[in-house]
């Protein structure tokens, strides 16, 4: 029985104070105490939370919200909602909350991807993302106003998209994951009042106070190591006022998500009030953390070490000859202006033992700029794609690698996450998210008798990777150009979800090359006249591509096709042919046995071929085409007679007699005069 439901019987009154007295005193004996307005957890152990996702109360107390699997979240509430304004069209009251964290990452150097503190209308989060979305939000609903939620963020990425500050800092958001203010996490200190850094994925216990107070509708946060007391100044502060946010009732707890490194989001204590200062969290009885690292060597160890030290100085000079060679076989290229790239930088070692010394039985494909190695990080066990490309030159070398750092930045959930890098003698080598179904063309192009991808998962697939290309192109603090758009460079992960591959190395590549050598990059069939004929690159090349790409997935056929007499056999020409023909239906994948939605496939036809057009100024923009994608706005008007005639009068502008040549024929002749890459 509730306190509130007690003290509403007057006649019984003294009976009800005495009954709840002996409650607190049952209920100190535990690890925590629950009133009207407050309650604390010193230790999670018997706790009655709310729970889903990866969040469960360990044995020992510990209130584990991650478990260190990849790309999960997890959610752990106060299981009734609180009463935050005395009336309903009142406002907000003051409240205090005070918790103790800690979080354990797979490196010491990397987290992913953040816990929060928040305070929400309801208690679902079916829908919110892992990863950057903290499992909170989803890239829908992010910074609407209907969320009504509240949140304290410990984050340990730098993601742009948000306009994160720094990879350890602390933001109070509001409806949003843009932090209405943030700050790096530290604390003051109250002699002085300098600053002092604390590292969150520093695996030790640190304690959070939050606090709002209704009068001057201030936010407060103060961040501090658990065994000193709290900072006279917080960390963040920011004049908000929670009456246009939260409702009359609300639910607070915590939520946590990782992405593609197993970071561990633990609670050890928890505290809440309402209208006053938190009830003191009782520092002896928070359990202790999980052991990380080698284990303490025991007494027979002891007594034993010093005739196996002996035993090594015997054979000293064997075993260093033999470390020597084994550096030299692992020996790496580092010099000082790499030193900032540290977190993104793998050991070769490590990317060695991980592909098994790069065996063949660890292939996992090859191209153009070089061969790709399924491997699992010896210390995080985390499958990765490692991949080898040989590069000489040394010009150009510092602004590749910075590029490929920069892009390591780059997150969205229809993109593979570039990792980090590793540089040896003439080679470097990339490590990526390993993504479990592989790439798209061997489901388009498999045998007969293989399972190909219904039209659904395509059109799914399809959206994902225009998703991943708006985001590229629009959606991050630069532009960044694929430049290698195609079904081999489109993966799929373990949802199926479509993420594009390779993005932005086809350019960051070119820093190896001679300055001196006019080099196209790129996939025959898919690169755009301007392209080919000036080298001129833009979005609209890559849209280009997009184009031929979208009907490439449509028709399970490849843009470049040779016939039984040796002819080149052009796809967007046959599309183009048909659809005069008035026979469109019939490019449709005939593995799809005419299961999908015709309309949805002619849709994504059509915008293919208004996508391929050869003046780059007719093509839509990203933006445009996920529009079309989502039925947000119709495709314009055109007929196969409209790009028919800019194709004629693209040849008639460059000097070619139109009516010997057609034109993916003309592509083909100038797309020979380049130095074309392979799939890579």
């Amino acid at each position: 029985m509730e306190m509130s439901q007690v003290t509403a019987m007057p006649n019984k009154k003294c009976k009800c104070s005495i009954l709840c007295q002996l409650l607190f005193l049952g209920l100190n004996f535990a690890s925590f105490t629950i009133a009207d307005d407050q309650f604390v957890y010193s230790g999670f152990a018997q706790a009655n939370l709310s729970l889903d996702g990866a969040a469960t109360i360990r044995s020992d107390g510990l209130l584990e919200l991650t478990n260190g699997t990849f790309n999960i979240k997890g959610h752990a509430l106060y299981p009734t909602p609180l009463q935050f304004r005395r009336l309903p069209s009142g406002n907000v009251q003051s409240f205090s909350v005070t918790f103790v964290f800690s979080i354990i990452s797979a490196y010491p150097e990397k987290g992913a991807d953040g816990m929060a503190f928040f305070v929400a209308k309801n208690k679902s989060f079916s829908s919110a993302l892992p990863a950057q979305y903290l499992g909170l939000l989803d890239d829908q609903n992010n910074g609407n106003t209907n969320n009504h939620i509240f949140a304290v963020e410990l984050d340990t990425i730098q993601n742009s998209e948000f306009q994160d500050i720094s990879d350890n800092h602390v933001g109070i958001n509001i409806n949003s994951l843009h932090s209405v203010q943030s700050r790096d996490a530290g604390f003051y200190e109250n002699k002085n009042g300098m600053f002092k850094n604390l590292t969150l994925i520093s695996r030790e216990v640190m304690q959070v106070w939050v606090q709002y107070d209704e009068g001057a509708t201030q936010i407060d946060v103060t961040l501090a190591p658990i065994k000193m007391a709290k900072p006279l100044r917080p960390l963040v502060s920011v004049i908000y006022n929670l009456s246009t946010v939260l409702t009359h009732t609300a639910y607070v707890g915590f939520s946590s998500a990782t992405g593609v490194i197993n970071s561990r989001y633990f609670m050890l204590g928890w505290s809440f009030s309402m209208g006053k200062s938190a009830p003191a969290i009782d520092i002896s009885k928070l359990p202790k953390l999980p052991r990380v690292g080698p284990r303490h060597r025991s007494k027979v160890l002891k007594i034993a070490l010093p005739i196996v030290i002996a035993a090594f100085i015997f054979v000293a000079g064997t075993i260093v000859t033999i470390f020597a060679r084994r550096k030299f076989a692992y020996s790496e290229l580092r010099e000082d202006w790499e030193i900032e790239f540290g977190p993104h930088r793998f050991s070769y070692k490590d990317l060695v033992l991980s592909t098994d010394g790069f065996k063949n039985k660890n292939l996992l494909g090859a191209g153009g700029f070089g061969k790709v190695y399924k491997g699992m990080l010896p210390k995080s066990k985390l499958e990765v794609a490692v991949k080898r490309l040989s590069h000489e030159s040394k010009q150009g070398t510092k602004e590749f690698i910075t590029e490929i750092v920069s892009i390591g930045h780059l997150r969205h959930r229809n993109l593979v996450q570039l990792l980090g890098y590793c540089r040896v003698e003439g080679e470097l080598l990339l490590v990526y998210s390993y993504m479990e179904n592989g790439s798209l063309d061997k489901y388009l192009y498999c045998g007969q008798d293989e399972p190909s991808l219904n039209w659904a998962k395509r059109f799914h697939v399809i959206k994902g990777a225009a998703c991943g290309l708006l985001y590229l192109h629009e959606r991050w603090d630069k532009v960044v150009l694929h430049r290698d758009i195609k079904a081999s460079n489109v993966l799929l992960d373990s949802e199926m979800n479509g993420r594009l591959g390779d993005f932005g190395l086809a350019k960051s590549y070119d820093h190896g090359t001679d300055p001196h050598t006019t080099r196209v990059v790129g996939t025959m069939g898919y690169l755009a006249p301007e392209l080919v004929h000036m080298g001129k690159v833009s979005p609209l090349t890559d849209v280009f591509a997009f184009g031929i790409f979208l009907l490439e997935v449509t028709c399970g056929q490849k843009p470049v096709k040779q016939n039984a007499h040796g002819d080149r056999f052009m796809l967007v020409d046959w599309v183009l042919e048909n659809w005069q023909k008035g026979l469109l239906v019939e490019t449709i994948d005939q593995r799809l046995q005419g299961e999908c939605d015709l309309d949805e496939a002619c849709l994504v036809l059509k915008l293919g071929l208004l996508c391929s057009q050869p003046f780059a100024s007719a093509r839509p923009s990203m933006h445009q085409v996920m529009q079309y994608l989502n039925r947000e706005m119709p495709l314009p008007e055109f007929t196969p007679t409209d790009i028919s005639f800019n194709m004629l009068a693209l040849m008639e502008n460059r000097g070619f007699d139109p009516s010997g040549v057609s034109y993916p024929q003309l592509i083909t002749s100038m797309g020979t005069m380049s130095s074309l890459s392979g799939g890579r």
